[in-house]
C-alpha cells in the first residue's frame, strides 16, 4: 500500500484490494481516514510463483520512484521469519528473536524475498528527491469475515455431520489476529510514516492484538463451536506420520494435477509443518513506534466472526 500527501489530503494505491485482508483495508481507509482524498484498489490475480511476486513487487518499489510516491508499507507475513519446516517453536516471540528461518515453500520464500525488497528500498530517492520511506507488517494468522479456510473447514465440519477431528496437539500454541485490527494498523502506519519516517522507515512490525494463544484448531472451535460444531478427540485422531504421508500424498496430486485442474487440498507437508509448530507473538513495538492499539476487542472480533460464519447458511444468530 503507498501513499503521497498534498495539501493534508491523501491519496492512497491499495494494492490486492478485492483480497480478503484487502478489502478490510479499504473498508477501513474509507471509515477511519478523515483526510483521504482519493482511494485507488488494485488487484491482479498472479500466480502463486516466486518470480512472479518479486517481479510485482520490483514494480511497485519503481512506480513510487517514478511517480514521486513517497510512501509504502508492505503486506507481508508472519512466514517470512516461521514456522521453519524442522519444527522449532517460536514462543512469545518479537521482531528481535533470533529464529532460523528456513523456507522450502513457494509462498514464504517469495515473502521473505518481497519484504527484503522493500525494506531495503527504504531511502531511495523518488521523483521530486525525497526520499522513500518503506516499512513491512507481518501479521500472524489472520481470521474474520471472509476468510476463506475457515469457510472451508466450516463446510468440511457440516459434512462431517457437525464433528472435526482433532488433528494437531492442543499444546501447539499459535498467534492469530483479528483481520479489522490488520487493516486498521495498515490505516495507522501509512499516517503515521509520514510524521515518524526516521523511526519506522526500514522496519518490520508484527500484526497482534489479544486474541487467545491456542493451537490452531482449538482457535477456530472458538468460532465455530457456537455455529453448531464440535472437535472430537483430546488427542490427535491420526499419527503423525499418517497425516505426513496424506500430506505427501496430497502434494503428489497437486503436482499431476496441474496441468488439468487447480487442486488445493488444505493438507499438505507445508500446512503440516506450520500446524504443528508453536508460534506465537509477544511484542510492543507497533505500540511504541506508532501508538498502535487494537481497534477491536477479541469479545468483538470473536462476535463478529461467529456473525459471519452462521450468515453463510442462514442459520439464526
Amino acid at each position: 500500500m503507498a501513499d503521497t500527501a498534498q495539501a493534508q489530503e491523501l491519496v492512497y494505491l491499495v494494492t490486492g484490494g478485492c483480497g480478503f485482508l484487502g478489502e478490510h483495508v479499504v473498508r477501513m481507509l474509507l471509515q477511519r481516514e478523515p483526510r483521504l482524498h482519493e482511494l485507488r484498489v488494485f488487484d491482479l490475480h498472479l500466480g502463486p510463483w516466486l518470480e512472479e511476486l518479486q517481479t510485482g513487487t520490483q514494480n511497485v518499489i519503481d512506480a513510487c520512484v517514478q511517480t514521486g510516491t513517497q510512501f509504502l508499507v508492505y503486506t507481508s507475513s508472519m512466514e517470512v521469519v516461521g514456522p521453519n519446516i524442522k519444527g522449532h517453536p517460536f514462543y512469545r516471540g518479537n521482531e528481535d528473536t533470533p529464529y532460523e528461518a528456513v523456507h522450502k515453500h513457494p509462498y514464504p520464500r517469495s515473502k521473505a524475498l518481497a519484504e527484503q525488497l522493500v525494506l531495503e528500498a527504504n531511502g531511495r530517492k523518488v521523483r521530486g528527491g525525497r526520499p522513500l520511506v518503506t516499512c513491512a507488517l507481518r501479521p500472524t494468522g489472520i481470521y474474520g469475515e471472509g476468510h476463506q479456510i475457515m469457510r472451508d473447514i466450516y463446510y468440511q465440519g457440516q459434512r462431517l455431520g457437525g464433528r472435526l477431528f482433532r488433528a494437531i496437539p492442543a499444546s501447539v500454541e499459535h498467534g492469530r489476529v483479528y483481520v479489522g485490527n490488520v487493516a486498521w494498523m495498515h490505516v495507522l502506519v501509512a499516517r503515521e510514516l509520514q510524521q515518524r519516517g526516521a523511526l519506522m522507515g526500514g522496519q518490520a512490525y508484527f500484526c497482534y492484538d489479544r486474541s487467545p494463544y491456542k493451537s490452531y484448531e482449538d482457535f477456530n472451535m472458538e468460532i465455530l463451536g457456537p455455529c453448531g460444531l464440535r472437535l472430537v478427540g483430546t488427542r490427535p485422531l491420526l499419527p503423525y506420520w499418517l497425516l505426513m504421508f496424506l500430506a505427501v500424498l496430497n502434494a503428489l496430486l497437486q503436482w499431476l494435477l496441474r496441468p488439468l485442474l487447480l487442486y488445493a487440498p488444505l493438507l499438505n507437508p507445508y500446512t503440516l509443518a506450520m500446524a504443528n509448530t508453536t508460534f506465537t507473538v509477544s511484542t510492543d513495538k507497533a505500540q511504541r513506534h506508532f501508538g498502535y492499539e487494537p481497534l477491536f476487542s477479541w469479545e468483538d472480533s470473536r462476535t463478529r466472526t461467529i456473525g459471519w460464519v452462521r450468515a453463510m447458511d442462514g442459520s439464526a444468530p
